[in-house]
């Protein structure tokens, strides 16, 4: 089993940063893909950012400038590190794993190649 924790989210104003940590563990074939995805309100959950065994990273190409995401050595913990915020990027933040690996990037992977969610983390950003 697969077990996901998110912190780190708050309310931050428009230019702050935030760092959203992810604490991860279980059966490591069933996490070989791991990231984040968000959700605002009435909007479409949207894939974000994910990173594989081998620390290779994918992000949605808009926000590829502002985020980097990075492992521990054994994995244990994500870290989400976001950067110029705007109001925008108000959303629920999840933590997301799953054990595909020819589709671990963004650009490939859908939710149904991330079955196992955390319950997520509130980031705010005011104007």
């Amino acid at each position: 089993q697969v077990r996901l924790e998110e912190s780190g989210g708050g309310a931050v104003q428009a230019g702050g940063s935030l760092t959203l940590s992810c604490t991860t563990s279980g059966d490591e074939n069933s996490r070989f893909c791991m990231g984040w995805f968000r959700q605002s309100p009435g909007k479409e959950r949207e894939l974000i950012a994910l990173i594989n065994r081998d620390s290779v990273t994918s992000y949605v190409d808009s926000l590829e400038d502002r985020f980097t995401l990075s492992q521990t050595k054994d994995r244990s913990s994500l870290t989400l590190q976001m950067n110029n915020l705007s109001p925008a990027d108000t959303a629920m933040y999840y933590c997301a794993a799953g054990p595909t690996v020819t589709r671990c990037r963004v650009s490939r992977a859908t939710f149904r190649d991330l079955p196992y969610l955390g319950h997520g983390t509130q980031v705010t950003v005011d104007s």
